[in-house]
């Protein structure tokens, strides 16, 4: 009795995430009677706030493929630094042949970006970024490319103490870069 109700209390906690399938593919073996047919699901998860995860699921059904890799990406979510409604700095990631490159942007720019880079950053809660994807366009390698990318982001605080140096010393705006080069 103890399991069940745990698993109802599961889809509760699971409403708070945005869940978005970014691809289903129908994957054959072979066997002596013919083929034997499954569905493969890429599936990304995020609370809009900063987390997000992704998952590959497998079944023999496509609702089963995407129930499991919504479970497994749950399990893989990790969180991401945000700065306002971008991103801190551009970055690049890449994974076998597939390279992605997400830019910050201005406020009102909005998501532009294709394909599942758009799903990623939609479900991270990103609202104004440019991206582009170049090479290989799988869906899988793009996916895992812009996870690269995004791990490689680090807010202001952690760059300093990794360069022993204070925050206001990393943070500096254009008027006192002027004034030291005028003086």
């Amino acid at each position: 009795m103890a399991e069940l109700k745990g698993k109802k209390n599961s889809p509760v906690a699971a409403e708070e995430f945005v869940e978005s399938v970014l691809n289903v593919r129908r994957v054959a073996k072979v066997i002596k009677g013919g083929r034997r047919f499954a569905f493969s699901a890429l599936v990304a998860v995020g609370d809009k706030n900063g987390r997000v995860g992704v998952a590959l699921g497998k079944g023999r059904e496509v609702s089963a493929a995407i129930s499991k890799a919504l479970k497994r990406a749950q399990k893989n979510m990790f969180t991401v630094p945000l700065y306002k409604t971008t991103i801190p700095f551009t970055v690049k990631g890449k994974h076998g042949s597939s390279l992605v490159l997400i830019r910050s942007a201005s406020k009102g720019t909005g998501v532009i970006a294709g394909g599942a880079v758009r799903s990623i950053m939609e479900v991270l809660g990103v609202k104004d970024v440019l991206a582009k994807s170049l090479g290989s366009g799988n869906p899988q390698n793009v996916v895992k490319a812009t996870f690269n990318a995004l791990k490689k982001l680090k807010t202001a605080s952690k760059i300093a103490a990794v360069r022993n140096k204070k925050l206001s010393e990393i943070i500096s705006t254009k008027t006192t870069k002027e004034k030291d080069v005028v003086a």
